[in-house]
């Protein structure tokens, strides 16, 4: 039996889903939990212990001092966990992405200048850290970014300079809480068209696109947060081809050759342009949707992967969906309703809430999170967008306003 070390967030959408698979394929998991052991209990997996992911030079010691038997794989569930999680294949000799490469392809401006590097299209950029003068010069209109956050938290697009002071700020503070105030930020030009993701798996450098995703709604700012994920994506095939073979140039280039990545790119009449590529899967429960095409969902290919176990051929034919439900407005969660109506939409295959009552939710640049997720099924990519369309619609949110101060 395969033994894996598996570095789980506190409160990650997909634990359980790893879990699940671990339990399907045989493996033996080690949990290592982000601080919170309790929280930990209601996996159905004690962790081996509580480390801080955010201080890897803390967490390694910790964490092999703890190790009592030998493990094949460290893997992590989530973006904060991918920097520990590749120190320790280093530390342990196991094989994998090396801290250096992961770093590449997670920090936004490292990516850039690798962009840049390779020749490959990219936005004008600078580093700044809350002096607008250097933003200035490279015209309107730009994106704030912070540099390591994800799930558009800390993402911000201005159109003047008065607007650019201010996502400044407001971007150096969503950073610092996230204890990413020693990044600094990254000002580019942003980049006009329609949005894309392409889920793929890594083997010796060499990439299997998995799932190449439309994003439908449009995403022109000032915040970002994502709705929609449909596949097979509409785009031309040649788009297609552009976008995987950038994705795999700028892997192989970063020293990225294994597992799992998720790809974000605009495309519009000056071809592909690569956002960002994460050294994991489609985030939150998302990666589910790839269950209803290939057979499996994105946490089993993860793991199939890391142990070495076959990995899905092709898809079976269909199409599907899956809508990350956005949160309204910035408050205290109490409720949805409609939630049977939705379920009952022919083709919809799963409805998952995942906040609970009392919660405060936020919307992107603030938050990092969403209500819950919306999945479909159907013949065509468009009807599959359509199912997802009226399931959201017959769905009534519950959110207290926050009062001013």
């Amino acid at each position: 039996m395969a033994r894996l070390l598996l570095l789980l967030p506190a409160a990650g959408y997909a634990n359980q889903d790893f879990i699940a698979a671990a339990a399907r394929l045989d493996i033996e998991l080690v949990a290592c939990a982000d601080y919170c052991p309790q929280l930990a209990l209601g996996w159905g997996l004690p962790p081996l212990m509580s480390v801080p992911f955010d201080r890897p030079d803390a967490a390694l010691p910790r964490v092999r001092k703890a190790l009592k038997q030998p493990v094949d794989a460290v893997l992590a569930v989530d973006d904060h966990g991918q920097p520990l999680a590749a120190r320790l294949r280093a530390a342990l000799g196991l094989p994998g992405n090396l801290p250096e490469a992961v770093a590449k392809l997670t920090d936004k401006l490292q990516f850039r200048r690798l962009q840049q590097a390779l020749g490959l299209r990219c936005p004008a950029f600078v580093e700044a850290e809350g002096d607008a003068s250097a933003a200035l010069a490279l015209g309107f209109p730009l994106v704030v970014k912070a540099r390591g956050l994800n799930a558009s938290r800390g993402v911000v697009r201005v159109d003047d300079a008065e607007q650019l002071v201010r996502a400044l700020k407001q971007v150096e503070r969503i950073q610092a809480r996230a204890k990413r105030d020693k990044q600094g930020l990254l000002v580019e030009r942003f980049i006009p068209g329609v949005e894309a993701a392409l889920d793929g798996v890594l083997v010796d450098g060499v990439l299997q696109v998995l799932a190449v995703f439309d994003k439908p709604d449009p995403l022109d700012g000032p915040y970002f947060e994502e709705t929609l994920f449909v596949t097979p994506s509409r785009l031309p095939a040649a788009t297609q081809r552009e976008f995987a073979e950038a994705v795999e140039r700028a892997c192989v280039a970063a020293g990225v050759t294994e597992g799992m990545v998720h790809a974000e790119a605009r495309i519009n009449d000056g071809g592909v342009w690569l956002l960002e590529i994460a050294p994991r899967g489609i985030g939150g429960l998302c990666g589910r949707v790839l269950a209803s095409t290939l057979g499996m969902d994105a946490a089993e290919i993860v793991l199939r992967h890391a142990v070495g176990l076959p990995l899905p051929s092709r898809p079976n034919g269909g199409a599907a969906g899956v809508m990350m439900i956005p949160i309204p407005a910035h408050g205290i969660f109490h409720g949805i309703d409609g939630l049977d109506v939705a379920r009952a939409v022919p083709g919809v295959t799963g409805v998952d809430i995942t906040v609970q009552p009392g919660q405060l939710v936020a919307p992107p640049p603030e938050g990092a999170a969403y209500l819950g997720f919306l999945f479909s099924r159907a013949a065509t990519p468009d009807r599959a967008e359509a199912i997802l369309r009226e399931a959201h619609a017959a769905l009534t949110v519950h959110i207290q306003p926050l009062i001013e101060p």
